[in-house]
């Protein structure tokens, strides 16, 4: 009995720790980039890796967070999330995201990087300020040039 308890607790553990990976607030202002170490304040640009165990790291721009990578065993990763250029403070999953490379947006780091959720505003913003369109995938291989 005494074992079939502690089971159940051990179980209830794990799912409560599971549930808990996620990201977590970017705190404009004072936050720091994990990569560069510049204080974040960029509302539409900032970006956050989450590993499978849940340590959160925050960047002030998709391209910092990208530069990470580079140190970083990527199969400990469960999440890339990078700002959605219309919605401030809103992170969306990276890895699904159109991207727009467009020297009319300036980012902080001087990517002109700026990630969108949805294809049919970044079209819209590439009509208005020019750039090239990339996928998550083919943003990689750029940015890896």
């Amino acid at each position: 009995m005494k074992t079939l308890k502690h089971c159940s607790i051990i179980t209830l553990l794990l799912i409560f720790f599971d549930c808990n990976v996620g990201p977590k607030p970017i705190n404009y202002g004072s936050d720091a980039c994990h990569f560069c170490q510049m204080t974040i304040v960029d509302k539409v640009h900032a970006a956050e890796v989450v590993t499978n165990k849940g340590k959160v790291y925050k960047f002030d721009a998709t391209e910092c967070m990208i530069n990470f990578m580079d140190d970083f065993d990527s199969s400990e990763i469960k999440l890339y999330l990078s700002n959605n250029y219309t919605e401030p403070e809103v992170l969306i999953d990276a890895t699904k995201a159109t991207f727009l490379i467009s020297e009319n947006i300036p980012s902080p780091m001087g990517a002109f990087l700026s990630a969108f959720k949805r294809k049919y505003e970044a079209e819209r913003f590439q009509k208005e300020k020019g750039g090239v369109l990339y996928t998550w995938e083919s943003l990689l291989i750029k940015l890896k040039q």
